[in-house]
């Protein structure tokens, strides 16, 4: 920002005010949640915020190396709206555009609002807000209901299903002393297939659990670390692993147990869509996301959703006829599979009070967790 003197001030007094000023500036505009930069009439990038740091997946010092037209699709409308906004020196908006490209991958779809520059001339400010996020927190709506579906349902089955099963195989197992052994591999099968209804049914039962669980502070990369050692002993020990941690991210306020399972069980979803390729890489990262909040399940008020973590495969990608409800019950590209990992996954977050979301594209798949974190008070753990 540059200095200008008044006749009541001197030059120095000046400097100092405007460094002030320059450097609330930058923290509110680090404290936003949508990408903010500063571009020059040539085109160059002066000055971006955290977010658009984020956003564009490249740090500020590089990201003033070179010009928007390098970061955006080519003939994308946000040059347009640029030059139009220098022409008339008012400022413009455009819905639903697209930023999307190799790097970034697709459908990057961005809100635009573009306005000259404070006492510049030859420059923009730009403000992109994603509009996948409002999408996200719709969305959110629907897994909860599909899973308060499912708790219903299990809660059913456990009652009708499992006594009268248990009649049907005792006497299955009565039938079996009594026939020859060409009938006898019939009530083996008949057994057989008793105990995997039970066993689909076990697994339902945990939507169904509505009692509050023990939650305590937990470090969610001694979680991470846990499930890549399980994962990396079994199912994926043919896939390399790659991790991106914030060190210093609080911890949150869960179930370890849990968290386990919901991390395990992503992990290994995205081990079987790598199946048996050369090159399956998973990659588990965290960060501190500032700017998201929800209300949800048991709060009166909206809560912060900073803690973010994430899991990325290479893998080929979900089919788009599912991606809208992938984390509904019983929805699987598996042959054998039941549909209810994911679903269970989407419970489990949600009565974490955080929320659960996923991205697919070939070779880019990633399940993005968001959640509140740990505050100790009066002895008490409790979610900020």
């Amino acid at each position: 920002m540059t200095a200008h003197t008044t006749p009541w001030t001197d030059g120095s007094e000046t400097a100092r005010s405007d460094l002030s000023l320059a450097a609330n500036a930058i923290q509110v505009l680090n404290g936003l949640p949508h990408p903010v930069l500063a571009i020059r009439a040539d085109g160059t990038v002066v000055d971006v915020n955290s977010a658009a740091e984020s956003f564009f997946e490249m740090g500020r010092a590089m990201m003033t190396r070179h010009k928007l037209a390098d970061l955006v699709p080519f003939g994308s409308p946000l040059l347009a709206l640029i030059e139009q906004v220098l022409d008339r020196g008012s400022a413009v908006k455009e819905y639903r555009v697209d930023l999307g490209n190799p790097r970034l991958g697709p459908d990057r779809i961005v809100d635009i609002h573009v306005a000259p520059m404070p006492e510049a001339r030859d420059g923009v400010v730009i403000l992109l807000q994603e509009r996948t996020i409002a999408d996200k927190m719709d969305r959110q709506l629907t897994h909860r209901g599909a899973a308060r579906s499912v708790s219903a349902l299990a809660a059913m089955l456990a009652h009708e299903i499992k006594n009268p099963l248990s009649g049907i195989r005792g006497a299955a197992q009565l039938l079996e002393t009594a026939v020859g052994d060409e009938d006898r591999a019939l009530t083996r099968l008949i057994c057989d297939e008793t105990d995997r209804i039970v066993k689909l049914v076990d697994r339902m039962e945990a939507f169904s659990d509505m009692r509050p669980t023990e939650r305590e502070s937990v470090n969610i990369h001694a979680v991470l670390d846990h499930v890549k050692r399980v994962a990396q002993a079994g199912f994926a020990r043919h896939i390399r692993f790659q991790e991106s941690y914030d060190p210093s991210l609080p911890h949150v306020l869960g179930n370890r147990d849990q968290l386990v399972q919901v991390f395990l069980n992503l992990v290994k979803n995205a081990a079987e869509s790598l199946g048996d390729a050369i090159d399956g890489e998973i990659e588990l990262t965290t960060a501190f996301r500032p700017g998201v909040r929800l209300k949800t399940a048991g709060s009166s008020h909206p809560v912060s959703l900073p803690l973010e973590f994430c899991v990325r495969d290479n893998g080929p990608g979900i089919p788009p006829e599912i991606a809208a409800v992938l984390f509904d019950p019983f929805v699987t590209t598996k042959v054998s599979g039941t549909g209810l990992g994911l679903a269970l996954v989407a419970k489990i977050v949600g009565d974490h009070g955080g929320i659960v979301e996923c991205e697919s594209h070939p070779r880019r798949t990633a399940f993005r967790i968001l959640m509140p974190m740990y505050a100790a008070r009066d002895g008490r753990g409790s979610q900020v």
